[in-house]
């Protein structure tokens, strides 16, 4: 039989197929869809089936499809071979963006492509060595992901290895909306000239640049962050236009566009709570943990968690049984606080069933704090 008469005996199916999206090569995925179908009976989340079923069939990198695109948010699903299976995901955003590419030809990223408070530019080159310690593992979870620089070393680094990169702080918003960012910042050097660099920025100019940025506001999307690194003095960030517009501007806007080409090439972005990340993915052998979390004792303003003592110790929990990367600042006494515990670990908690005063002292107006009182006394003697 001829490849004609095959066509022509099949043409009903092949028009209904290619209705559906079917591409010739798609037979190639008909036993990963199976495996697919399996896990997810089994249990096993989305996330966790794509990363296992990419490395397993190897579609990352000697497949034109790959693994689709996937994204859900309240009415998610997935098409596969002409499939939609929805997923009870409400809230969660995920994209696969598994590609074809030789990742050593492209271009690794030193520093973050947008200003984030906290990355790890100054850690790369160490960061590379201890990804060498890690060459049987296959999965590297990043909990706290903040600009993604460390998931995009990891992955420039292992193209072998899945890499999760947690974008709680929706770090990936702001790359896509780069190009908007870009046009303001040259709309603010228009308006700027020659005027000295660094220099306060007052009066009229100051006006006209509120006034720029108000409008930009309009449409939907403002880059504080970025922003704030152009016009404030340094260290200090504006989260939206009213914080912006009580503080002094200067003149250091950036003197070119910023870019972010391949980016989060190769990466699964997701957004969840680190716990329940690590819930996911402790249970199965191959993972590393990136851990990065807020540091305790600095200011943590800029990211979007608010936490207390007991948070920064949660995330210990996190390390117990699993290989680990762990990032933290000497500023923190997070260290010191663990050597303490280890060197005394009998001691329990010493405030357990002990009393509690309370008392609110203002310094002024608008700042307050509070002093505790706790009390506990020991049963007497028979």
């Amino acid at each position: 039989m001829t490849l004609f008469e095959i066509l022509n005996f099949n043409r009903e199916l092949l028009e209904r197929l290619t209705r559906m999206g079917f591409k010739p090569d798609d037979y190639k995925y008909i036993d990963l869809y199976k495996e697919y179908e399996q896990m997810r009976r089994q249990g096993d989340k989305v996330t966790y089936c794509v990363a296992v079923l990419s490395i397993r069939h190897g579609v990352c990198e000697d497949s034109k499809r790959s693994v689709r695109s996937m994204q859900y948010k309240c009415r998610p699903f997935f098409v596969f071979m002409g499939k939609t299976e929805e997923f009870c995901c409400p809230e969660i955003q995920t994209h696969i963006l598994h590609d074809k590419m030789i990742m050593k030809k492209e271009k690794t990223y030193s520093r973050a492509p947008l200003p984030f408070v906290g990355q790890k530019r100054m850690f790369v080159s160490e960061f590379k060595k201890i990804l060498k310690h890690f060459d049987d593992k296959t999965i590297f979870v990043d909990l706290f992901g903040g600009s993604g620089l460390l998931s995009h070393i990891t992955k420039r680094e292992r193209p072998d290895a899945v890499v999760i990169y947690n974008d709680h702080d929706n770090y990936r918003e702001r790359l896509e909306n780069i190009d908007r960012t870009n046009t303001l910042l040259r709309d603010l050097r228009k308006i700027v000239g020659i005027y000295p660099r660094h220099q306060k920025i007052t009066g009229k100019m100051r006006e006209a640049f509120l006034e720029r940025i108000r409008l930009e506001e309009t449409t939907g999307f403002v880059d504080y962050l970025t922003l704030s690194t152009s016009l404030l003095f340094s260290g200090k960030y504006a989260q939206n236009m009213e914080e912006l517009e009580g503080l002094y501007f200067y003149n250091k806007i950036r003197q070119s566009d910023y870019r972010c080409d391949g980016y989060l090439d190769g990466l699964e972005v997701v957004c969840y709570d680190y716990k329940e990340l690590a819930d996911t993915y402790g249970v199965f052998p191959g993972v590393v943990f990136l851990v990065d979390p807020p540091y305790m004792g600095t200011d943590i303003s800029t990211y979007k968690m608010d936490w207390k003592l007991a948070d920064y110790l949660d995330v210990l929990l996190v390390l117990k049984g699993h290989p680990f990367v762990y990032f933290t600042s000497g500023k923190s006494p997070i260290l010191d606080f663990c050597r303490w515990m280890e060197e005394h670990p009998g001691i329990g908690n010493p405030f357990k069933g002990a009393g509690r005063s309370t008392l609110t002292a203002r310094m002024n107006y608008n700042s307050s704090y509070t002093d505790i009182m706790l009390y506990k006394d020991l049963p007497r003697a028979a």
